[in-house]
């Protein structure tokens, strides 16, 4: 449950069966590229699909696989946009846990063995295998590519109507977006460091273009470290923006407080 729950606040997925809302549906408007276009002119295009919000609330179906088990959950994420993050999992309608995100804390609590958690970040970039804040968890979730994709250093390829940018920047940490060439949300994003056998994959599908951002309902994690895998599907079941959320968090008495390592 530990791992589960730390993987499903920044993870999505599996096949979307319905999506209901308290939002209308809108297309959004992009530049069409009829032939290969440079790599300003597909991260404009890209940065063209907006997220305007102020709250948004997500209720998921989850299924957590590794190589020692499977587990099927559900999650309800809450999202306060750039504020803070609540995931609650539960099992049979019974919280099971409870993550709470900051742009400078990560804080869990998990009920099987009665144990809490409050760190930060590292422990989130430990298991993910790249150095992680609040903004790219956010826009994981939302299906957004991880980095400011204007800030970078590209080249690009065009298969199979996917871009395909693959950071060119020289770290030791090597990044590829995969962006759909005609509405150019993200299909898929990589993050691979080799010498330490680390990489994950996270890719989206059924996106749903309301008038406050373009979401997928459909999101899959694997995540891969040395000679081990672990897998997250997400299925988005309902999705609402703008309501009045409220972000309960507390550790019952009696928790005893874990160091992850």
């Amino acid at each position: 449950m530990r791992r589960l729950l730390l993987l499903v606040a920044v993870g999505f997925i599996s096949s979307l069966t319905l999506v209901s809302c308290k939002s209308k549906a809108a297309v959004v408007d992009v530049i069409k590229p009829e032939n290969h276009i440079k790599t300003s002119s597909i991260i404009e295009n890209y940065n063209n699909n907006k997220a305007n919000f102020s709250t948004l609330n997500i209720k998921s179906n989850v299924q957590y696989a590794d190589d020692k088990q499977t587990q099927n959950v559900t999650a309800e994420i809450k999202i306060k946009k750039n504020e803070q993050i609540l995931i609650s999992i539960r099992f049979l309608g019974i919280t099971m846990a409870k993550a709470l995100i900051t742009p400078t804390t990560v804080n869990y609590y998990e009920k099987i063995n009665g144990s809490y958690f409050e760190g930060d970040f590292s422990v989130l970039s430990q298991w993910l295998g790249t150095d992680l804040d609040f903004n790219k968890i956010q826009n994981m979730l939302l299906g957004r590519a991880i980095d400011e994709l204007k800030n970078g250093k590209y080249t690009e390829t065009l298969a199979d109507q996917t871009y395909k940018l693959e950071d060119v920047s020289g770290s030791n940490t090597k990044k590829y977006f995969y962006l759909d060439a005609d509405k150019f949300f993200v299909k898929k994003q990589e993050i691979s460091q080799n010498a330490e056998g680390r990489m994950v994959q996270v890719t989206y599908a059924n996106e749903v273009f309301y008038k406050e951002a373009t979401l997928p309902t459909s999101v899959i994690i694997n995540a891969f470290q040395n000679n081990s895998k672990s897998e997250i599907n997400l299925e988005y079941n309902t999705i609402s923006f703008n309501e009045e959320l409220s972000f309960p968090y507390s550790v019952p008495n009696g928790y005893k407080r874990i160091l992850i390592k």
